[in-house]
């Protein structure tokens, strides 16, 4: 008994071998991993187990009851026959794999071969192995988290099964029983541990993959902490260099290159040469490749090397993409194909979406500053020529009369058309320096208006520190002017609060002009209006610009009444860094 038990054990080397083997096939792992497989892979997995349980019988020992010698090659059986086999292990593994539908499959294959060998045990040992595949299906988990403890135990138990039905089927009893007696023992423990030791394989190997899979996505996401702050500037010469260097080094390739679509931009590690452009025959053979496929693998001889005998011999190039379309390429150079492995190749992949997401990200953001610059030029567009024109001829008329007046004209008319220039090349302005703005618009329209107008202030000089986008009360103000008092002679007043509160800081525009219909109201600052009276643009941008820089709560807030005035408020929310400069101070 003893040493057939050892015997079994040397046969379970096969097993194993077999078991490392199957970690190798795509649709193994892929069946380890989800949840519900699909009728193909149903199939596949049934004849995979079936006749891996078909070679664990003939990896076994024929036995003869009547002369209890064993021999090496299970086949042709006589009556007196039967064998020591490992075939439950292949049955078991693809029940608690891939669930009862798989375990029976596998079992109904290696039982019905099983049976063809002939021998008095060949109907129970066929019976046994279908049951097995039904009894490792009942503890079958779709999360695969199968301990070996549990593979060990339903193996020993799918064999001592089979002991069972030999001794309530097969006859004569006492061949049987001798049977059983010879070879019970070593087949429950031999099948319990072969079992155990192929979960242990395949878990293992699994396990390998999946560390270097975090490892790859590890050295993934660091490349791309690195490497972000120099796409931000999009894909040229200095970003591309920048970003080889970070990536020759976290790899370890010979050298790694990224081209547009007619040149190198930067080429760093072994192969450059300053005085030697890439060639535009090579370029679009690569353009070409990298259209029809996603990678492309090139060996030494399509490989265009910039130094000649240099000891590139192959490479890795991938796309990079903007909105689907290919770019430029990403090449990695190594000094054969065998350092080119899978898990290479997946870093390579994810690097290159990852390098095209950022540059998709760079545009996203260059079409954002542009949109905010066309919107800051709209506003800039609300100033009329005809305000420029009526403000040159009142500061005409005045050199005579009132030369000292003019030139207070003329300081503000200059004020106020620098900081229009100014708001293009700032995002933010403190409010003192927008309310300077304001006053120098309000001293033109006043000096033009004679006793018309009243500009009433109450401000808190410690909220004109407070942030704010360019251009924002002057198209408030101007609003007022134009239609607010379109078509009022006099006491047209204009009331301008900037409060600081204790979260926030609060400006309102307030005036006594013909104010609009709650319609009218409702509509201002959604979107831009078509209406005779004026678009709304002006307010509709404000208010835009207002909440993308602080949130909704910073936006436009409009009360008017027909023939009562229109009033504009806002408040502009302390941010935190703020509130600790106030503490400090």
């Amino acid at each position: 008994m003893l040493d057939l038990f050892i015997t079994m054990l040397e046969r379970l080397g096969i097993i194993v071998t077999i078991a490392f083997i199957l970690t190798r096939f795509k649709f193994f792992r892929d069946m380890f991993y989800q949840d519900q497989m699909n009728r193909q892979q149903h199939y596949t997995a049934i004849i995979f187990f079936g006749f891996f349980g078909i070679i664990g019988t003939y990896t076994g020992l024929s036995l003869s009851t009547e002369s209890l010698q064993f021999n090496r090659l299970p086949s042709n059986l006589a009556t007196d026959e039967s064998i020591a086999n490992l075939r439950v292990i292949g049955v078991v593994l693809g029940g608690l794999l891939g669930g009862y539908k798989v375990g029976i499959g596998a079992g109904l294959i290696a039982g019905l071969h099983r049976i063809t060998l002939g021998g008095f045990t060949a109907i129970s040992c066929g019976l046994a192995t279908i049951i097995a595949g039904a009894l490792s299906g009942l503890f079958y988990r779709k999360n695969k988290h199968v301990k070996m403890r549990s593979a060990f135990l339903i193996g020993a138990l799918a064999e001592a099964i089979q002991m069972l039905i030999i001794l309530l089927i097969s006859r004569p009893l006492e061949k049987a029983w001798t049977l059983v007696e010879i070879i019970g023992v070593p087949m429950i423990l031999a099948n319990g541990m072969g079992s155990a030791l192929f979960l242990l394989i395949i878990k293992s190997v699994i396990n390998e993959e999946e560390k270097a899979g975090a490892v790859q996505a590890q050295k993934t996401l660091r490349i791309a902490g690195l490497t972000l702050v120099h796409l931000r500037n999009g894909l040229n010469a200095h970003s591309a260099t920048a970003v080889c260097h970070i990536i020759h080094n976290e790899i370890k390739t010979s050298a790694v290159a990224i081209t547009n679509l007619t040149e190198i931009l930067a080429h760093v590690g072994l192969g450059y040469d300053h005085h030697r452009p890439e060639r535009p025959i090579q370029t679009q053979i690569t353009m070409d490749a990298i259209r029809r496929r996603e990678i492309v693998v090139v060996n030494q001889h399509s490989v265009h090397c910039r130094v000649e005998g240099c000891p590139l011999g192959a490479a890795v190039i991938a796309p990079l993409k903007q909105r689907g379309k290919t770019i430029g390429t990403l090449k990695f150079y190594f000094r054969s194909e065998k350092e080119i492995t899978n898990v290479v190749m997946e870093l390579i992949t994810g690097l290159s979406s990852m390098m095209s997401n950022q540059l998709e990200i760079f545009e996203a953001d260059k079409a954002y500053q542009l949109a905010k610059e066309s919107e800051i030029m709209a506003l800039q567009a609300q100033i009329s020529p005809h305000f420029l024109f009526n403000t040159l001829n009142t500061i005409v008329s005045l050199v005579r009369i009132d030369p000292t007046k003019a030139r207070k004209l003329l300081i503000s008319l200059s004020h106020f058309l620098r900081q229009n220039l100014t708001a293009t090349t700032h995002s933010k302005i403190i409010l003192e320096q927008e309310l300077k703005h304001v006053k120098a618009y309000l001293s033109i329209e006043e000096a033009r208006f004679v006793n018309k107008l009243v500009v009433l202030y109450d401000i808190d000089e410690e909220a004109l520190l407070q942030n704010i986008p360019p251009l924002t009360l002057q198209p408030l103000v101007e609003n007022s002017i134009k239609h607010g008092f379109k078509d009022k002679e006099n006491n047209c007043t204009l009331n301008i609060t900037i409060k600081k509160k204790k979260d926030s800081t609060y400006i309102k525009m307030a005036d006594n002009g013909k104010g609009m219909s709650k319609e009218r109201t409702e509509q201002t600052c959604k979107a831009p209006i078509d209406s005779e009276n004026g678009s709304g643009l002006a307010l509709y941008n404000v208010n835009r610009r207002l909440t993308l820089m602080f949130g909704d709560e910073a936006a436009l807030k409009i009360k008017s009444e027909p023939d009562l005035g229109t009033e504009i408020a806002f408040s502009i929310p302390y941010k935190e860094e703020e509130k600790s400069i106030e503490t400090t101070h």
